[in-house]
């Protein structure tokens, strides 16, 4: 199985703190303006999920989508979600942490990328 999402051991631990304090998260990929682009991180039930929105898989249980044109661009990369110290994107909940979610990619192998199409089909 090859994931499209993954999270660094100090994002997962950000992440279960997060959700001991605001129960179930979800992750949006911000494509640019105001926050960049940013993985933003905000309460499930204080975000709609749209029909353009294309979910990439969970880290650390929680959902991670992106928009449909953003991931047409991203496809081939896979994102690891990290933590730096610093101010993030402002409406994402790690703020008042200190901290922020960091996108990093990589580019899908060949393999990783026939095994996707095959599983993705």
């Amino acid at each position: 199985m090859v994931a499209r999402v993954l999270a660094t051991q100090e994002a997962l631990n950000l992440i279960e703190r997060l959700a001991a304090r605001y129960g179930p998260l979800l992750f949006h990929q911000s494509g640019g303006c105001c926050d960049g682009s940013s993985p933003m991180c905000y309460p499930q039930n204080e975000f709609l999920i749209g029909e353009q929105d294309v979910r990439l898989g969970e880290i650390g249980g929680m959902p991670f989508y992106m928009s449909r044109p953003q991931f047409e661009y991203w496809k081939h990369t896979q994102l690891i979600i990290d933590v730096v110290p610093g101010r993030g994107g402002m409406f994402s909940l790690e703020g008042p942490e200190g901290l922020r979610f960091l996108t990093r990619s990589r580019v899908f192998t060949e393999e990783e990328a026939k095994i996707l199409r095959e599983t993705e089909s």
